[in-house]
């Protein structure tokens, strides 16, 4: 959904751009960035603090206390990126459409609708006295920039509004936001829901079944066997939908089912940690580098907090007050998505008379029904009606033609707190793992290290605890027998501490749990990542900060091994031979050199044929579905394990060839791929064809669509290494946020690079001068140089802030000069 989000955010700016707004700020666009302040007053600062930043901006913050030092936080954080902070709220709080227009409406809707605002505050509410003291203590430094900053960022003086102060709830909408960015989908229970109704037993089982041969080789003994392939009943389906094509083709409809990302790369992370025995001087060292969509400014901000409990170093998602993954030079922490079952969709049951009516276990009852007001920038505002159930909102569209309901741990003011601040003070991996395992944020794994040589995993988040059902399709709750008790307790969460190899990985896969532990989620990713990372890990003794940082780096792409050996196999022969494009293919097949560099030839071709093959087979398998829910991308995390079953047995009938079996249909596609390739990138050969020619990464500003602004704003694009599937993590503007590696208490010989820089503001020298090492591949140090600037933020003398105007217009009010513009 947050991809959504921005692509709306892109259109709605350039359209405003139209609109006449980009005048205003070409002027203030070449001017140079203000000067910082060296001094500052922060109310409510019990001691002065003194922030330095270094030559990359990097904030080293030196304060007597923990509160004093998240105030500063607040403070810098905000000068650096508030219109990123601001978006950020507005985003998660469906609030995008008032400074933005209609093309966000949609995008407010569905928050609103959820009732994300409502959340933020009675988490608020309930959160213990120590947290709610830090995000008062964040809310005051914020606030003391917003009263102080003048001029205002470029993006803000273009879209004419000033922003509101900030709230303490404000950050939990931003702790939100990644909960939606993590797991938050409901696309794939609607998915899984749409399989096991419109498809036999045996092929939901064939095609849901979570045993890619690489998490099969990590788990070992743990791994179930596959299920066996059902070869009549794909056989009855791919007769069926040819039959359907027929009708599709003379309708002019679309025969694809799967969505776009489907199979493709996700949104998680890498994440590892070596003991010290398989180190040089027995340290421990933790690797973590984070899959998120990238976007200008960075999503993380780096940091560096001393106060009287410790130190902390690392990075901050701006807006919130904590350190999300770092070091405290005692224990370090890094945290790949978990991939969680964090949502259940609730079948209603709606009384056949009184549709205002649902059925619960104590009877039928009427829908809360209230009206959300949602602002609209130079429109009237929209009323829009929501309805809750005792279980959540109601989802927005039907499943199967019937409404659902939400229930989602990310609204359940019980079950949200902030509670990974306390990782500051841990100083070993046990205290580590039942600070992480109490905490309740985003559902994630954890990988940890400490200063004596201790690594361990385990996991963090609000996970449900299922009665009378396992969470992975819809079904009705009204009879009691299904629903939730709560979440699991901190005893039931796995954890491997001390492993007997010294290693533990995670990057998304499926990790062993044990006999009779509880599922945590569903939908993992393919463990060619963690068998790759594994592999290399288990060659590397002693391993150094440097080894792992260049093993974030590896472009390795032995996840297209089968389709490079498949497209040998059949490129072969006279029906190869006597068709140009295919002997052309099969050159450039043969010249792959098994990497995801940019002078890598054939992959692009290889990936193109991947995707071919899935659409059409899937196409073929999955119609029936498709038509019972038209309107469905189905969203399937692993593709490639059904797939590679049928294209590995063959069996009769289950390709989607009219005549010619299998052979036919590969050379087919084979074809098809290349004449994709060719449209694409037709003025090159396919076998000179290099990797770097498809794998470009695009780094956008959310106004960098802007013509006249987007040269300025955004990083341009050009060619870098790693895919989809290799640890170096590249497809498009999805890539590694950052790149952490250190040892507690060698911190100094510690690395963290990360795409754009630190600041949000074009004219600053910060605003882009870390991206060349990250697009290199160079190792930046974890810890901020030689301080260059000095802030001194002393506290404010009662009285001496002067009082508001009465004229002064109110947050978000237009500027009168901009009013007809809205």
């Amino acid at each position: 959904m947050r991809q959504h989000v921005r692509s709306l955010l892109l259109s709605a700016l350039a359209s405003l751009a139209i609109s006449g707004c980009t005048e205003r700020t070409q002027g203030t666009a070449r001017a140079p960035a203000p000067r910082a302040a060296s001094a500052a007053t922060l109310s409510g600062l019990e001691r002065a603090v003194t922030v330095t930043s270094d030559g990359l901006g990097i904030p080293t913050i030196r304060a007597a206390s923990r509160l004093d030092a998240l105030r500063a936080l607040g403070f810098v954080t905000a000068r650096d990126r508030l219109f990123q902070m601001d978006l950020l709220r507005r985003s998660s709080g469906g609030r995008l459409a008032e400074i933005l227009g209609r093309d966000l409406l949609e995008a407010d809707t569905r928050q609103r609708l959820h009732g994300v605002p409502q959340a933020a505050a009675a988490i608020l509410a309930r959160l213990p006295q120590d947290q709610r003291a830090a995000l008062d203590a964040y809310a005051e430094g914020v606030n003391a920039h917003l009263r102080s900053a003048e001029p205002l960022p470029l993006e803000i003086q273009k879209l004419g509004y000033r922003p509101e102060s900030w709230r303490p709830e404000d950050s939990l909408l931003i702790v939100l936001s990644m909960f939606q960015t993590l797991g938050g989908s409901e696309e794939e229970e609607r998915t899984r829901t749409v399989l096991t109704r419109t498809l036999p037993p045996s092929v939901v089982a064939f095609l849901l079944a979570d045993t890619d041969p690489y998490t099969k080789a990590l788990l070992g003994a743990q791994a179930a066997a596959p299920p066996p392939l059902p070869a009549g009943e794909l056989r009855a389906l791919v007769a069926q939908a040819a039959r359907a094509a027929g009708d599709d083709r003379a309708q002019g409809r679309s025969a694809g089912v799967l969505s776009p990302s489907a199979g493709e790369a996700p949104v998680g992370s890498n994440g590892w940690a070596v003991a010290g025995p398989r180190t040089r001087d027995g340290r421990a060292i933790l690797a973590n580098d984070m899959h998120l969509e990238l976007g200008v400014p960075n999503v993380w901000y780096r940091a560096e907090l001393r106060h009287d409990g410790g130190e902390v170093a690392g990075l901050v998602l701006p807006g919130v007050p904590m350190v999300v993954v770092g070091t405290n030079r005692h224990v370090a922490w890094g945290l790949t998505s978990l991939d969680g079952d964090l949502l259940d969709l609730v079948e209603l049951e709606i009384h056949p008379e009184r549709p205002d009516e649902y059925r619960t276990p104590s009877g039928w009852r009427r829908f809360d029904v209230a009206q959300e007001i949602i602002r609209v920038r130079g429109e009237p505002d929209v009323a829009v009606t929501v309805r809750r159930t005792i279980w959540g909102p109601v989802a927005s569209r039907p499943l199967l033609g019937r409404p659902v309901a939400l229930r989602w741990a990310a609204l359940d003011p019980e079950a949200i707190d902030l509670g990974l601040i306390a990782m500051e003070r841990v100083r070993s991996v046990d205290e580590a793992v039942r600070v992480m395992n109490l905490a309740h944020g985003p559902a994630c794994n954890v990988l940890l290290a400490d200063r004596r040589g201790r690594v361990a995993w385990t996991v963090t988040g609000p996970l449900p605890r299922r009665r009378g059902f396992d969470g992975a399709v819809s079904r009705s709750w009204a009879d009691g027998r299904a629903g939730w008790d709560g979440y699991l307790p901190p005893a039931a969460l796995p954890r491997v501490v001390d492993p007997p190899s010294g290693l533990v990985v995670n990057a998304n896969q499926r990790m062993p749990l044990g006999a009779g532990a509880p599922a945590l989620g569903r939908d993992h990713a393919n463990g060619y990542r963690a068998y790759r990372i594994t592999e290399r890990l288990r060659a590397a003794r002693p391993a150094t900060e440097a080894d792992l940082f260049q093993l974030q780096l590896d472009t390795r792409a032995g996840f297209f091994d089968f389709y490079r050996d498949l497209a040998l196999r059949v490129l072969v022969g006279e029906a190869a031979s006597r068709r140009p494009a295919l002997a052309e293919a099969r050159r450039a097949v043969e010249a792959w050199d098994g990497r995801a560099d940019v002078s890598s030839v054939g992959l692009a071709l290889i990936a193109r044929f991947r995707r071919v093959l899935a659409d059409e087979v899937f196409a073929a398998w999955l119609g029936a579905s498709r038509a019972a829910e038209p309107t469905l991308e189905l969203s399937l995390a692993d593709i490639d394990t059904p797939l590679q079953r049928a294209l590995s047995e063959r069996p009769p009938g289950v390709a989607p060839a009219p005549a010619g079996g299998w052979d036919a249909f590969l050379l087919g596609a084979m074809e098809r791929a290349v004449a994709e390739v060719n449209q694409q990138h037709g003025e090159r050969p396919l076998d000179q064809l290099e990797w770097g020619a498809v794998s470009q990464v695009r780094i956008a500003h959310p106004l960098g669509a802007i013509p006249e602004l987007g040269a300025l704003l955004n990083m341009a694009p050009e060619p870098l290494a790693g895919c989809g599937f290799c640890v170096r993590l590249a497809a498009g503007s999805l890539g590694a946020s950052e790149r952490l590696v250190v040892s507690p208490g060698h911190e100094s010989d510690g690395i963290l690079h990360m795409p754009t820089g630190q600041s949000g503001d074009p004219r600053s020298p910060h605003y882009r001068d870390q991206q060349r090492a990250w697009v290199d591949g160079r190792p930046l140090p974890l810890l901020a140089g030689p301080a260059v600037r000095t802030l001194a933020l002393t506290p404010e003398r009662t009285g001496s802030r002067p009082p508001r105007e009465p004229d002064e217009p109110k947050a978000d009010a237009p500027r009168a000069d901009e009013s007809t513009n809205r």
